[in-house]
This record gives C-alpha cells, structure tokens and sequence, in this order.
C-alpha cells in the first residue's frame, strides 16, 4: 500500500524533445528545463508547474495507453515493499525496480491496463518493513 500518496510527477513519452521543449516553453509558456542525462545518454525535459506537481519529457516511442503517466512520489521510500505488496495483491508489475534519474522507479498495470509508476529518491530506503 501507497502511504501519503502524493502524485509528484506527469510523464510523457515524445518522439521529439526539441519539438516538445519549444511547445512547452514558447506556445503553452511554462518554464521548460533541458536535463542533460536520463542515464541512456538521452536529454530530458522538466517543466515545474504549480501545485507541487512536474511534467517529464523522456524521448520514447509513444504508445496510446502509456503516455501520460501518472508518477506516485515515495517520500517516505520502502519502494521494494510497495512493488511486492502490489505483485503479492497480483497487480501486473510492467518494470520492476530499476534505477531512474536521481533515485527508483517502477512501473504497474491498474486494472484497465494504464500504466502507472513510483518513483523514490535515492537517498530514501528502498525497504522500511520492520520486524517485530
């Protein structure tokens, strides 16, 4: 289970991010920020919108179904054991836990087939189960 869950970002895949920057930046007027690696060699875009929430461009192949995805924040980490109790409550688990830009991510099915993600800092724990 998701503890305090916050949606922290929106992700997009696009097939051009030069394309997309200058759409985002020059005709929707938000303040769009080129990163430079997204651990593939790849840019990707930021853009801070207000509300405590970030749209993410990664270049991907884009797909009806896939793109946006909702992004759930892990403040509190335990990634590894939210993606467990989701497998264990046989949700589908599309990408297990890997690596992501600055932390974790990992990405499931809800049941109409979206796709949705959870992404953790890296300097979160990735398990907070306690034993008694």
């Amino acid at each position: 289970m998701i503890k305090n869950p916050r949606v922290g970002n929106i992700l997009y895949y696009v097939s051009d991010i030069d394309r997309t920057e200058t759409f985002y930046r020059d005709t929707i007027g938000l303040d769009v920020q080129r990163m430079p690696d997204d651990g593939d060699g790849n840019p990707w875009l930021l853009a801070c919108i207000p509300g405590n929430t970030d749209l993410l461009f990664f270049k991907g192949e884009v797909r009806v179904g896939t793109s946006p995805m909702i992004v759930f924040d892990l403040g509190e980490g335990g990634i590894d054991d939210v993606v467990t109790g989701l497998a264990e409550a046989g949700t589908t688990i599309v990408t297990p836990v890997s690596h992501a830009p600055g932390g974790w991510s990992s990405e499931f099915l809800d049941p109409d087939g979206y796709t949705l993600s959870l992404y953790q800092d890296e300097a979160a724990p990735r398990s907070v189960v306690t034993t008694a």
